[in-house]
């Protein structure tokens, strides 16, 4: 039985690896709500269906169903898959980068860390999307620790040797932890994910409900590159915030004072909306998995520039772009539906 530790995570050897480190499964739920994607249910799933199955032919997904009707669906898309395993959760939502665990690890043991989740600062219903982690400490009958902090995975993009990246503009939000300073969040992120250096940018893409994560506008693609959103249309409102975006991450050094190799990667040309609007679509919202690198695409004119760019980042993955075009009308895209868990065996 998977038990709640009192212990400080990184006080007895744990800290979060980067995403490309191997996993032993990807993590992610299966969508239900006709209301949530304004109508468009059907073609969200068949682009669900396109991303589990390409993930499920690299690594074990883990699937969670709301309903009868969500389980039910999921298995006539997808087939009697082997690599796919169906868990029966009640869910509000389906960005389980954000209301998932965060996987840590301690040398070859495998535990995670239950954050609380306020979906981005009280938007929507989130008393059920909360309880999803301890669904899944039974599943994997996992030894976990409990934070009080509010703290969303989409927020956070970790290199795997202490340094993380982040925005103000989230993790300073007063509708998430308005007693915490940034020292005090500093502290908890070093505490239970072993980040020893926090980097921090101030801005997210307009039209982004999670006040400005970082996973939509800046990556690290290894422990010493990051890619960057950009546009050149000055007449964007993300113009200018990504600039200066790109001028801190100039300012930015890792944990020996060395700078970080920085790749620039254009926003999708096309605005897109729902409801008049805009919504947060980027590339910068790919997945990184073992032997792949799953990337949003949105039928624009920047989708091949994207591919092109990301290509030569991650050598011996496959660089595969899949349409996004339906689930960005929910806010976000592979990687907010996404989590890793690390390879490791339990610990109990």
């Amino acid at each position: 039985m998977s038990q709640i530790r009192k212990d400080i995570p990184y006080n007895i050897g744990f800290s979060m690896p980067a995403e490309w480190a191997p996993h032993s499964a990807t993590w992610t739920s299966w969508p239900f709500d006709e209301d949530i994607w304004y109508g468009k249910l059907n073609s969200v799933r068949e682009e669900f269906t396109n991303l589990v199955k390409t993930i499920a032919k690299y690594e074990h997904v883990h699937l969670l169903v709301n309903n009868k009707e969500t389980e039910l669906d999921a298995r006539e898309r997808l087939g009697e898959l082997s690599n796919i395993s169906l868990h029966r959760v009640s869910l509000n939502d389906v960005w389980f980068r954000d209301n998932g665990p965060i996987f840590i690890l301690k040398e070859n043991k495998l535990s995670f860390v239950k954050w609380e989740f306020n979906a981005w600062g009280q938007k929507f219903k989130w008393e059920l999307d909360s309880l999803a982690p301890y669904e899944v400490a039974k599943i994997l009958n996992i030894n976990f620790f409990n934070s009080p902090v509010v703290m969303e995975g989409g927020s956070l993009d970790n290199n795997g040797k202490g340094i993380c990246l982040t925005t103000k503009q989230c993790l300073l939000s007063k509708m998430r932890n308005p007693k915490l300073s940034q020292s005090d969040i500093e502290k908890s992120l070093k505490e239970y994910l072993g980040i020893k250096k926090l980097l921090w940018l101030e801005d997210g893409l307009e039209g982004d409900h999670t006040d400005g994560h970082i996973d939509t506008i800046v990556r690290f693609v290894d422990e010493k590159t990051i890619v960057y959103s950009i546009t050149e249309d000055k007449s964007d409102k993300n113009y200018h915030v990504m600039q200066r975006n790109y001028e801190l991450l100039k300012t930015f050094t890792d944990l020996e004072g060395n700078s970080f190799k920085l790749i620039p990667l254009v926003l999708p040309k096309q605005r897109i909306e729902i409801e008049s609007q805009r919504l947060p679509a980027t590339y910068a919202n790919f997945y990184i998995g073992n032997h792949f690198v799953v990337v949003p695409l949105y039928q624009d004119p920047h989708d091949e520039l994207a591919l092109n760019t990301l290509r030569p980042l991650f050598p011996g993955r496959e660089v595969i772009g899949l349409s996004s075009r339906a689930i960005i009308n929910g806010g976000g895209s592979f990687h907010c539906v996404t989590q890793q868990q690390p390879a490791g065996d339990i610990w109990r």
